[in-house]
């Protein structure tokens, strides 16, 4: 039988809404027979939270200093906070809440590159507050990036209607145009095929490339970064056999439904693609890294200081996150077993058997 992945969860800033909408997702016990959760943060902040909470079965929790203490069917806490730094004040942004949310982070990290999880889910931080307290990164993708050595990522927004990805991330607006390229858009364009193929099962991809400027710089009068970057990345694209079609003006893409043809969108800067992707699927939407060793996912959401304490957060974009990383990650494994001439059958209980090809 299919051995069960440990999700490793890490609590975010210990102030937004990051506890709450983990034990929420956790609250069903019925999750605990598809996979072994290990939260890292701190038994007493899950406790807070949890007596903030309402209607709630009760939660077996397992106090632990590290995954390899991990036992299945309860809900594993790895306590690495500080004690100044086990203190809540919802809703309030505060150097202590910053700082517990990368001690967090920065355990988890060591403990995926030990191997003792299998992925990571990281719940939300607040960019401002941890960049204040010393984090030297603009946020989770970046970091993550560096920890592991990857030579470039990509950062894709996933739902079951649609996977987009951006070539620029957590950068201010008025330095977009300087960065795209012919090579970065390129770059992306290979990280998101491999990634269809790898982690989601999707044969040739096809990937639709928006443009930059608006209807796509009319031919250099509204800016030229189609003509001198965008188009050539999506021949050079075509060279390889890479599937990219465009550049489509985001707003008739949109507006159309244009993007329910294609297996995935690169949109050139952040809001261009996050702003029709949380429209479409705010409270289910998952934020994946590409290009890392190890499966990373993310809820599309902020730290919500609005709702913390109040029992108001949804905590769908958190089961999602945590079921779309178990998938990805047996996605990996059936690849990778293909790729290296093990065949794998899914028989009708939904076992995998794993056998040499002849």
């Amino acid at each position: 039988m299919t051995r069960k992945l440990i999700v490793g969860i890490t609590q975010g800033d210990s102030n937004g809404i990051g506890y709450e909408v983990i034990i929420k997702a956790l609250a069903d016990v019925r999750c605990l027979d598809m996979f072994t959760p290990v939260i890292y943060g701190s038994s007493k902040l899950f406790g807070f939270y949890k007596k903030q909470l309402h209607e709630l079965e009760q939660i077996n929790t397992n106090v632990i200093s590290s995954a390899s203490e991990a036992r299945p069917k309860t809900v594993n806490i790895v306590n690495c906070l500080p004690d100044e730094l086990c203190t809540a004040e919802p809703g309030r942004p505060t150097p202590e809440g910053a700082k517990s949310a990368v001690a967090a982070l920065d355990m988890a990290v060591r403990e995926a590159k030990a191997g003792l999880i299998d992925v990571l889910v990281t719940a939300p931080i607040n960019k401002k507050a941890i960049n204040a307290a010393g984090f030297k990164h603009p946020g989770h993708t970046e970091y993550l990036q560096q920890e592991f050595g990857s030579k470039d990522v990509a950062m894709i927004m996933v739902c079951d209607r649609l996977k987009i990805a951006v070539v620029t991330g957590h950068i201010p607006l008025k330095d977009v145009a300087s960065k795209i390229s012919t090579e970065k858009i390129l770059t992306k364009l290979r990280i998101v095929k491999e990634s269809m193929e790898r982690d989601f099962r999707i044969d040739n991809p096809k990937i639709a490339v928006l443009g930059l400027n608006p209807h796509c710089g009319d031919g250099g009068l509204l800016g030229e970064e189609e003509i001198n970057a965008i188009i050539p990345a999506v021949k050079k694209a075509n060279d390889e056999n890479i599937m990219a079609f465009g550049p489509f003006s985001p707003d008739g893409f949109f507006g159309m439904g244009q993007y329910e043809k294609y297996d995935a969108v690169l949109a050139m800067y952040h809001d261009q693609g996050l702003i029709p992707f949380k429209s479409i699927a705010f409270e289910d939407g998952v934020n994946y890294t590409a290009g890392l060793p190890v499966v990373r996912t993310s809820p599309d959401h902020g730290t919500a200081y609005d709702m913390a304490g109040r029992d108001l957060a949804d905590p769908r974009s958190m089961m999602a996150s945590i079921y779309a990383a178990i998938d990805i990650a047996r996605n990996r494994i059936d690849y990778d077993n293909l790729k290296s001439g093990r065949l794998v059958i899914d028989d009708q209980a939904g076992k995998h058997k794993f056998g040499t090809i002849e």
